[in-house]
């Protein structure tokens, strides 16, 4: 396929899955499975990328891991959205008392951002597929196993909280087991690890360097905007007392060493 049709058509086709996904929420009254979205089709944007021309051993590692994270993460984001339906999450909550009396069309637009920020983050698969040397080099080769380590960390944080979870359903109870007895949201700095990998990797293809603003973007979202201000916010207002402690001793982001409770 030509280059152009190829990015044409992967940023027209999330435009109209992104509005079919609003008009869906729309009927819903709850706009949380966007998230879900996002997920699934980052990973299926990057694989239209890969698997448009016949597929090399780098191109097909490349498939497997971001086909890896994007499987995962939509399946865990789905889930948790369907246990809390029709309650929204408390981002979209709050984006609605800010959009009062035209949060449908505010939306809409918002919904269409995703759509852009999709095409953007897969964008990396897109410089991986078009590279001609199908050889692996240093660069692509640290990638994926940077990649790899964050899948499993991000993996390994999620089922230590769900079966936290499991074993102390209390929404006062906090979390200090495995992973998170080193950083307040170890499945954010996984989530950070990973995008660095997508971005060494797709470095080591002829103008990869160019996104480097992936890991960026992901990593000021976790630490500024969808990730800990919101998560942190709801866990003191739930866990009161519990959690500011939590916060005194823990890392919020790069596992460390606790500090000693008072």
């Amino acid at each position: 396929m030509n280059p152009s049709l190829a990015i044409i058509s992967a940023l027209g086709a999330n435009m109209i899955i992104f509005a079919a996904a609003w008009a869906w929420c729309v009927r819903l009254k709850n706009f949380s499975p966007v998230d879900a979205f996002w997920a699934i089709c980052i990973g299926l944007t990057s694989l239209f990328f890969l698997l448009i021309q016949s597929p090399d051993p780098k191109q097909i590692t490349a498939t497997i891991l971001i086909g890896a994270w994007s499987a995962r993460l939509g399946f865990h984001l789905s889930k948790r959205i369907a246990k809390h339906h029709p309650e929204e999450d408390s981002r979209y909550i709050k984006l609605r008392e800010i959009w009062q009396g035209r949060e449908n069309s505010a939306f809409f637009w918002f919904f269409q951002g995703q759509a852009l920020s999709v095409f953007l983050l897969a964008l990396p698969f897109y410089l991986i597929a078009a590279d001609p040397d199908p050889a692996f080099d240093t660069l692509s080769i640290i990638g994926a196993l940077v990649a790899l380590t964050g899948l499993i960390g991000e993996t390994i944080s999620d089922k230590q909280m769900s079966a936290f979870k499991a074993e102390d359903p209390s929404p006062k109870s906090v979390c200090t087991k495995g992973l998170w007895k080193y950083s307040r949201h170890p499945n954010y700095f996984f989530e950070s690890v990973i995008w660095t990998g997508f971005f060494l990797f797709a470095a080591g293809s002829p103008w990869g360097w160019t996104t480097i603003y992936a890991p960026a973007i992901i990593t000021y979202l976790l630490l500024k905007v969808t990730g800990i201000p919101p998560t942190e916010a709801s866990a003191v207002k739930r866990k009161g007392d519990a959690y500011r402690e939590y916060q005194r001793t823990t890392s919020p982001f790069i596992p460390l060493p606790p500090k000693p409770s008072n």
